[in-house]
């Protein structure tokens, strides 16, 4: 049996949340932790986690690189046509949810506005969102601004601070899709530089897993320079409700 604390949770260390490499099994024991040592733990080894799968990602893309310079040294390729293959290489991104996402009739007219190249003069209205929240909505914000920000916490390079300019590079929505569908696709080779892939693989991996509805257009999302706050407030709100119909959020209280 294991060992147990006083308290009569299971005593964790270091060396044992080390030995872990499945992230939905880390998720699954910082959901249940009560302990605060133990929740701090869980969160540094899953850091450690995405660190080191990252890691083992840039040292493939090496070796990769390498190898190609290599052949290209054998054949008789310059050096510098050899490294062209290994940047080339470097470049190409593994395939990830290249699906359109519908857009909304509220986005249809700013969206065709993009494809003749006329860019309208307020974007940011493109995306009609909500009225103002009613007045106890102001709670139930921060509740849901607090549960993002603890969701994503283990996860590098997303910082929730407010419901529009933490969310503008997209690293954030996946970070939230992928703590809950972890299998999903791989977190660590996203990049934030590339923010409208970023929405569109965040927002379908979450209709597709979740059925919460695309109500966010991501190249709308792209030409504003700070996201709408009561759209992504919505969104996130849509998105809560969702795992909670499908049993993945246990709440007796829905933002």
């Amino acid at each position: 049996m294991e060992p147990k604390t006083e308290s009569g949770a299971a005593a964790l260390t270091n060396e044992d949340l080390a030995t872990i490499e499945d992230e939905e099994v880390l998720n699954k024991m910082l959901d249940n932790a009560a302990d605060f040592e133990q929740r701090r733990m869980i969160r540094a080894a899953l850091r450690d986690l995405l660190k080191k799968k990252r890691d083992k990602r840039e040292q493939e893309r090496g070796s990769r690189q390498q190898d190609l310079k290599q052949q290209g040294l054998s054949k008789g390729g310059t050096a510098g046509g050899a490294v062209n293959v290994g940047r080339a290489s470097m470049n190409q991104q593994p395939p990830t949810n290249k699906l359109s996402i519908q857009p909304s009739p509220t986005t249809s007219t700013s969206s065709n506005r993009t494809a003749t190249g006329q860019a309208g003069p307020a974007v940011a209205s493109a995306q009609k969102c909500p009225p103002a929240a009613a007045p106890n909505a102001k709670n139930v914000k921060q509740m849901l601004l607090d549960w993002c920000r603890a969701k994503t916490e283990p996860y590098e390079g997303v910082n929730i601070q407010n419901f529009s300019s933490s969310w503008k590079d997209g690293i954030a929505f996946c970070a939230l899709v992928h703590r809950f569908f972890p299998d999903a696709f791989e977190y660590s080779i996203l990049n934030p530089n590339k923010p409208r892939e970023n929405f569109l693989l965040a927002f379908s991996t979450a209709e597709r897993l979740a059925g919460c509805p695309p109500l966010l257009d991501a190249d709308d999302l792209v030409r504003m320079k700070e996201p709408d706050w009561k759209c992504v407030y919505t969104y996130i709100q849509e998105f809560y409700r969702s795992l909670v119909e499908k049993g993945l959020v246990k709440t007796k209280k829905r933002p």
